[in-house]
């Protein structure tokens, strides 16, 4: 009997969105946001044709319209209908259909807006009643004449704010509304607040401190504010009431306000003073507000717009653990989190009153205590005085530190692990990758480089989270969007950012400062590449990784802007080599003192910088419609890219600069183009890797390129001893001695254990962990073959050394998986890909397939190429003895017994050329030691030429 084949799952529309965001708010980021959504369980192949949207105005009588969105493209899909208007309702509906396949069931989403105008806006900005940066509360006692059926609560600050109502927090943010350019534009966030409020007396109270408004910033003793004015506060609550009428409570001079409560200091580098013997609970409760209470002051506007919202908040998104609790020599408490994070410490505690814990972080010990240098003059110190009310809880409201040890002073009674826990904060987006290979080391590289982009994800793209800096260095960003729109759904996050960028642009007359938002006078002085292209890089990588064309758009004038800077830096031949450049930033081989004198001239990363931003601008211009500037950028690239190929390139593939960084951007950013000499420039890039012991090469420009440039010419064997490599400097090198988040320099921490002495050094900073986005797109080969993966490419690259690798992507039109595992002289490759969406498909052993939506499997046989290096004693050449590992580690051991100082110089100065031999490197040498190492190396090769007799 045959059995009927079971029904087809139906397709069906999900995660339906309006606007960017991601953590599920009903509040749009504007008049006319953009709709994304996705077709999930169609068949296989399934791919869209169309989609049917349907709008209903729930404040207009239930009105509608509809809308067709033709084509395949389900992700960034301009508004349809007329703009929304300030505290509008609607409901959106989608349904998609393929041209032979079944419709989807179609979905639904509530959405609001907040308030978009400025003459929305009928509250003041107040300030605390003294004080130019102090802390403090303020809080508004109304009446209420019936119970709400609607009420929204609209709330920013020049600071950082936390609301209550009648005793109860409003939302979760933390450090809300975060940092923006405050000279342009400060961003308000909208809450539902109805069932927080009575019929009666009703209290709206909020904690106000100054946070990044009020730090002071700049290096070397110049620390100075960088904005003028106290912390300010600004708050409209709208109530709606079951007669029609609306109840609004704005901020004014009715509002009180006091400097003598509980926070008494409050610093992002400082940390924060807490005396909660000064702390009443009731403080936003109905009821007098008690002693030390008057009434604030009312500000005159700032230059700065208003405006929604755009990207998820900062919020508390982990709790971490002690996993250790130890004393330093010195006697101090310490607790060892097993993580470098970024957050706060949340406390629980009982003694007497008036007794205050001190609290002190820092990210590594030295000598066994708080390695506190690095810190610079952030003094990372939180302080508790304890009520005397039995167990108390306290974190701190508006600071953030960087750490994996805590210092414990003046702890009443014994510490126990389950008096402090790490409260990890950082903006909420959604993560969006999974990572596994066969080597371990490679997983945990994955796992810190997460680690560090949400702990320098907070707000604004960070350099570090723990020192007096925590800044948005363009150029850090630049280099590693690409990771980050791997690794979480950053789409709205960087959007808000680029605004950023382009007011402090506009501000410039179009130079992009190397900070954003811009903190000091020096953030603007020069025209600097490579932090300045994170104008023209970052938007287009949130075009290809999330399909938006809207952030082209939005960001066009400023891309422009820029590149018209960069030409009037270049000359007539279009190259550009004048002015202060930062280089490749932290190249190993740079001095300590001075991270831009790496190998790789800094005019070459500038002319190189300047095609790519040229090129970038010409394919944006395209994208956008406008092809008369496609056609006038792409001819200004060409001069670029020949002028460069003329002045810096020989036909025989060698370049003016040695350094490996100089090879990564001519081959990956497209500037050497014919085969032959992308052939010969692959080598030579090989030989150099080689050349420095397969030990990384590059600083911040390169280092996120090297993979590429190896694989795509054929480089495996090198781009596997590269990627592979443990010793110092490498990106393993921090995994093997314990680093839980990426360093800022390659040797933050010395082989012997110590700190890096120079004061630059952080323990977390993501730059040079931008090789995880290649972990994804190379190793395991998922890319974008069309914005946002409407279509794959699949394209794994098999490294000797590993024997399997697999990636799970979230995606703007769902989850990809692809994966390949080693065995038996084959390797099979594996992908998923979403409904909706294509692959093009590039295997290991050259084949090509093009594939629908659904599960798919390749097989070919596959023999990694492996050198077989030549012993020969001290005759044997340094090339050949690089690429035997076992053969090196013998030679360092052999010499080490005699003269340990040149056995260091295999890990440092020596240069592996070919052609040299280790006779010469040898140089004299203690004899008798060089003839121990000459008959160590004949042994080995001859041990391994020995034929072996069979076990019978």
């Amino acid at each position: 009997m045959v059995q009927p084949s079971p029904a087809t799952p139906r397709p069906r529309v999900v995660d339906l969105r309006a606007g960017r965001r991601r953590d599920g708010v009903r509040w749009v980021d504007g008049p006319a946001p953009v709709l994304s959504w996705r077709t999930a369980d169609g068949p296989p192949g399934w791919v869209q044709s169309r989609a049917e949207l349907r709008v209903t105005w729930l404040d207009d009588g239930g009105s509608t319209g509809t809308a067709t969105a033709s084509g395949p493209v389900s992700t960034g899909i301009a508004w349809p209908w007329r703009p929304l208007r300030s505290r509008e309702r609607v409901r959106i509906e989608v349904v998609t259909a393929a041209v032979d396949g079944p419709a989807s069931a179609g979905a639904a989403v509530e959405v609001e807006a907040p308030l978009l105008d400025a003459a929305d806006w009928t509250a003041s900005w107040i300030a605390l009643p003294t004080g130019e940066d102090t802390p403090g509360q303020l809080r508004r006692c109304f009446t209420l004449p019936a119970a709400p059926v609607r009420a929204r609560l609209h709330v920013t600050a020049l600071g950082a704010l936390e609301v209550e109502l009648n005793g109860v927090r409003v939302g979760d943010e933390v450090l809300a509304p975060g940092w923006t350019a405050y000279h342009d534009r400060v961003l308000a966030s909208t809450h539902d607040v109805t069932d927080l409020l009575r019929a009666g007396t009703n209290v709206v109270g909020a904690w106000l401190a100054g946070a990044w408004f009020t730090e002071r910033y700049g290096f070397f003793g110049r620390a100075r504010r960088a904005y003028d004015g106290p912390p300010a506060l600004l708050a409209q609550l709208e109530v709606d009431l079951v007669d029609g009428t609306r109840v609004v409570v704005g901020t004014d001079g009715t509002w009180t306000g006091t400097t003598e409560g509980p926070l008494r200091a409050s610093g992002i580098y400082a940390g924060e003073e807490f005396d909660a013997t000064r702390h009443d609970p009731a403080w936003s409760r109905p009821g007098p507000a008690g002693d030390g209470w008057a009434p604030v002051r009312v500000l005159p506007a700032p230059s700065a717009v208003v405006l929604p919202a755009t990207a998820e908040p900062v919020r508390r998104t982990q709790l971490v653990t002690p996993v250790a609790l130890t004393t330093s020599p010195s006697g101090a408490q310490q607790v060892d989190f097993g993580q470098n994070l970024v957050g706060r410490v949340r406390i629980r505690v009982t003694g007497p009153a008036g007794h205050t814990v001190t609290l002190r972080h820092a990210e590594v010990l030295e000598d066994g205590e708080l390695a506190t240098r690095q810190l610079r003059h952030a003094y990372s110190v939180d302080r508790y005085t304890l009520a005397g009310t039995g167990v108390e809880e306290w974190e701190p409201r508006f600071t953030f530190h960087g750490f994996r040890y805590l210092q414990v002073d003046d702890w009443p009674g014994e510490l126990t692990a389950a008096d402090v826990t790490a409260v990890v904060c950082h903006s909420d987006m959604a993560p969006t990758a999974s990572f596994s290979c066969s080597e371990p080391l490679l997983e945990r590289l994955h796992e810190n480089v997460a680690w560090s982009m949400r702990g320098n994800f907070l707000s604004i793209p960070t350099d570090c989270p723990q020192r007096d800096e925590r800044l948005g260095w363009t150029g850090d960003l630049q280099v590693f969007a690409g990771a980050a729109a791997t690794l979480h759904d950053c789409d709205a996050f960087l959007t808000s950012w680029l605004a950023d960028l382009a007011a402090e642009q506009r501000r410039s007359g179009g130079v992009v400062p190397i900070i954003v938002p811009t903190a000091m006078p020096e953030d603007r002085e020069g025209v600097v590449a490579a932090w300045g292209d994170a104008a023209t890089v970052v938007p287009w990588t949130l075009h290809e990784r999330f399909g938006d064309v809207d952030v082209l758009a939005r960001q066009w004038a400023s891309m422009q802007a820029w590149v018209e800077v960069e030409l009037a830096q270049a000359d007539e031949e279009g190259l550009w080599s004048r002015g202060y450049q930062l280089g490749d930033w932290l190249d190993p081989r740079a001095p300590a003192h001075s991270p831009r004198e790496g190998r790789t001239h800094p005019s070459l990363v500038a002319s190189a910088y300047l095609f790519r931003s040229l090129d970038v601008v010409a394919r944006t211009a395209r994208v956008l419609g406008q092809d008369a500037d496609a056609d006038r950028y792409a001819g200004l690239a060409e001069r670029t890219r020949t002028a460069f190929l003329a002045a810096y390139v020989t036909p025989a593939g060698r370049m003016v600069s040695a350094g490996p960084t100089t090879y990564a951007m001519t081959l990956v950013f497209g500037i050497a183009t014919d085969p032959l000499l992308r052939e010969r420039l692959g080598r030579r890039l090989a030989e150099v890797v080689r050349e420095d012991g397969y030990r990384i090469g590059t600083g911040f420009v390169g280092t996120p390129l090297v993979m590429d440039a190896l694989c795509a010419t054929g480089q495996l064997h090198t781009a596997g001893r590269l990627l592979l490599q443990t010793e110092s400097p490498s990106w393993l090198y921090p995994v093997t001695v314990g680093a839980t988040t990426v360093w800022e320099r390659w040797d933050a921490l010395l082989p012997d254990g110590t700190v890096n002495p120079h004061e630059m050094t952080s323990f977390n900073h993501y730059a040079l962990g931008a090789v995880v986005d290649w972990l994804h797109r190379g190793l395991v080969g998922i890319a974008p073959a069309e914005p946002g993966y409407r279509r794959v490419r699949v394209a794994p690259v098999v490294l000797p050394g590993l024997t399997s690798a697999t990636s799970d992507l979230v995606t703007p039109y769902g989850p990809v998986h692809a994966g390949w595992v080693l065995a038996d002289g084959a390797v099979r490759v594996t992908a998923h890909i979403p409904t909706g969406a294509g692959a093009d498909v590039l295997l290991p052993d050259g084949t090509t397939d093009q594939v629908g939506s659904g599960e798919h499997s390749w097989t070919v046989p596959w023999a990694p190429p492996v050198p077989t290096p030549q012993l020969a004693g001290l005759d044997t050449d340094l090339a050949e003895l690089v690429d035997d590992p076992e053969a090196l580690a013998l030679v360092r051991s052999r010499v080490a017994a005699f003269d340990p100082g040149r056995a260091r110089a295999f890990d440092g100065p020596l240069r592996y050329e070919a052609g040299s031999t280790l006779r010469t490197a040898l140089m004299f040498a203690d004899p008798a030691g060089l003839q121990q190492v000459d008959q160590a190396l004949l042994d080995l090769a001859a041990h391994r030429t020995t034929p072996t007799e069979e076990t019978p």
